[in-house]
């Protein structure tokens, strides 16, 4: 696993020896990001990586140019290494780390503060196979509608088997790219 465009393209990333985590593959990291070129991201935005393992896809953020990331992750012995992952990468004064449950506190935005621009939400395939209102993801895509600026973008990672419903909150679903075993689900937010 590595950072593959930006400012730190080449940086081979630590992974945890168990396989705990589901890294995304250097494809289709690349892929997902020449995606959200067309939406002007991540240039300057303020990113939140939800349930972010060892930091992969908010360091490709800060790598292309994101302003800063928080990440959110509540695995102690991963955010060990997701805190060698950013001192390596130098991008410590460009992102926070967040211990907790991301299903409970969202992107963990500042009361007062500005809101995200785009958000990455991957959190264990088994956790998003109740996809209807009222489900852990739903739960968490309304709250993430408070804590995303209008026109904000959210990302969701899930199973290939796995197709969300159209809108969850002030989210809707504008895109749909499926690769391999993973469906990666973009969603817009409207204007409150």
């Amino acid at each position: 696993m590595r950072i593959i465009a930006g400012s730190k393209r080449g940086m081979k990333l630590l992974s945890p020896k168990t396989q705990v985590s589901r890294p995304i593959t250097d494809r289709v990291k690349e892929s997902l990001f020449s995606v959200l070129y067309k939406y002007d991201l991540p240039e300057d935005a303020l990113v939140t990586d939800l349930f972010c393992g060892v930091g992969s896809l908010g360091l490709e953020a800060l790598s292309r140019g994101a302003a800063f990331v928080t990440f959110v992750e509540q695995d102690p012995e991963i955010i060990t290494i997701l805190k060698r992952n950013i001192e390596k990468s130098g991008f410590i004064g460009q992102s926070k780390i967040v211990r907790a449950n991301a299903f409970k506190i969202g992107a963990a935005v500042d009361i007062g503060a500005e809101k995200c621009s785009l958000v990455f939400v991957d959190p264990p395939y088994l956790a998003t196979q109740n996809i209807q209102v009222g489900s852990a993801l739903s739960d968490l895509l309304v709250l993430l509608g408070g804590q995303v600026a209008d026109n904000g973008i959210v990302v969701v990672r899930t199973e290939h088997k796995v197709s969300l419903l159209e809108q969850y909150g002030r989210f809707r679903i504008i895109e749909q790219r499926r690769w391999g075993t993973m469906v990666v689900t973009i969603l817009r937010g409207t204007s409150e």
